[in-house]
């Protein structure tokens, strides 16, 4: 009795933060409007802490959503992205009573029968699940991410505030047009939602980098994992962060895997891990020395047709040659639709910062003197004033997460203070480029996977 009173209390509570939220939000709106009406200056600050304030009531999947759009510049103002990066993306824990109950959902009454020990409180919290301790029959130690209950009511309640968040940006008079970008930021939280389609991509990564020493996939036990229970193989490792005193050697050797976990899989198969977060990654060592990465959430991968890594090929290959026509070609290939030569120039921009260490042959960090948390802003704000006298662009909806995956992989170079020649590294993984081939291992390794075509 006392737990379904719990489940109750918790629908109630989030019901009650979703009305209070919402209204909010429409206080937030008028706030915005009216400053802007009356040519207030100076007010975006403020405004911005009030929209973090409105959302800061909801603790699920809307602090994914906010916080993923503080991470893609140029969505939203500078002010409101550095206010929105604040959230906290955590859930309150599910105690042992509930978990027990959640788990004989997924597993049926005898599920710890399944298990050789089960921890029942949780080692780690996300914003759709928790993740726990526990060890096979065998003695395999394992981690056991467990779905929060009624997620996906929350996720498409919490969607409809990324409309109004969305609303609110249409009011900015803004540069650039996200409705490509809420479409596709509504389809990979859903994804999330779905963790067998979880276990077939860390099935994937496993055998896209089957042959690369420094990167560890763990195994999904099948058998102890449902659509809201996933059960992989425990790595150990250290947080990416602990190293950053250690020697540039042991730096650049733990930057070296993460660059061959993100450009290999993208180059080779087209596919892209869209969430380069410190947490998604630990460090496994041997004999105290850091020997690769533990790349362990696989929720937010996203599928390219060979196409589109063929204009990314395309895109700098044009800019390392000058040729103009193979630059407008990748743009169009992305999805780009009738850009006018003063607005190419204004993309470029943004596609010489990306591509900018991809392009100079030499030893050097990704960003000289740019800060983990300030990487690509600079260059955002650019772009958004230049789009203002020619925009707005509708930016391609593929586009969304390539781009937030960069700079997220940038940040994590920043940490490291990595310093590789990127444009050696970058070389070698399309040296034998052929969209024919991507196209051929893609289909391959997604249908090993029990994964759909792009």
């Amino acid at each position: 009795m006392a737990e379904n009173d719990d489940e109750r209390n918790r629908l109630a509570a989030r019901m009650s933060r979703y009305a209070k939220v919402g209204a909010n939000m429409g206080g937030v709106a008028a706030r915005i409007a009216g400053a802007r009406l009356l040519g207030r200056e100076g007010a975006d600050r403020s405004n911005a802490a009030a929209l973090t304030q409105a959302l800061g009531g909801l603790k699920g999947p809307i602090m994914k959503v906010a916080q993923l759009m503080a991470t893609i510049p140029d969505v939203l103002p500078p002010e409101y992205a550095e206010e929105l990066s604040r959230l906290q993306s955590e859930a309150p824990p599910m105690g042992p009573a509930f978990v027990k109950r959640r788990m004989i959902a997924e597993l049926g009454p005898d599920w710890q029968d399944r298990f050789g020990s089960f921890e029942l409180r949780s080692c780690a919290a996300a914003s759709l699940g928790q993740v726990h301790r526990a060890t096979a029959k065998d003695g395999s130690l394992l981690a056991c991410k467990l779905q929060y209950p009624d997620m996906q009511s929350a996720v498409e309640a919490d969607l409809k505030q990324l409309d109004l968040l969305f609303a609110l940006h249409r009011r900015m008079d803004p540069a650039i047009d996200t409705r490509e970008i809420a479409k596709e930021i509504g389809e990979r939280v859903r994804e999330e939602l779905d963790y067998r389609r979880e276990a077939a991509h860390a099935a994937l990564y496993g055998d896209m980098l089957v042959k690369e020493p420094m990167v560890r996939v763990p195994g999904v036990w099948k058998e102890l994992s449902t659509a809201r229970l996933l059960t992989m193989d425990w790595l150990q490792g250290e947080k990416l962060l602990d190293f950053r005193s250690h020697s540039l050697e042991e730096r650049n050797r733990i930057a070296q895997a993460m660059f061959t976990a993100w450009w290999l899989p993208f180059s080779h198969y087209g596919v892209i891990h869209g969430d380069p977060h410190l947490g998604n990654y630990t460090v496994f060592s041997d004999g105290g020395e850091p020997r690769g990465i533990n790349l362990l959430d696989y929720g937010c991968i996203r599928i390219f047709p060979p196409s589109f890594v063929g204009g990314v090929v395309d895109l700098y290959r044009g800019l390392m040659e000058g040729d103009e026509a193979r630059i407008v070609h990748a743009y169009e290939t992305w999805g780009f639709r009738g850009l006018k030569k003063d607005v190419i120039e204004v993309l470029n921009i943004w596609a010489r910062f990306i591509y900018g260490p991809l392009l100079d042959d030499r030893v050097r960090t990704i960003a000289d003197g740019v800060r983990p948390g300030q990487y690509g802003r600079r260059e955002a704000y650019t772009v958004h004033q230049a789009l203002k006298q020619k925009g707005p662009v509708r930016v391609p909806r593929e586009f969304v997460f390539m781009d937030r995956a960069a700079i997220g992989l940038g940040g994590v170079f920043l940490h490291l203070r990595a310093e590789m020649n990127f444009h050696r590294l970058f070389a070698a993984a399309i040296e034998d480029f052929s969209l024919a081939k991507v196209e051929a291992r893609q289909r391959k390794a997604l249908a090993r996977a029990g994964l759909a075509s792009a």
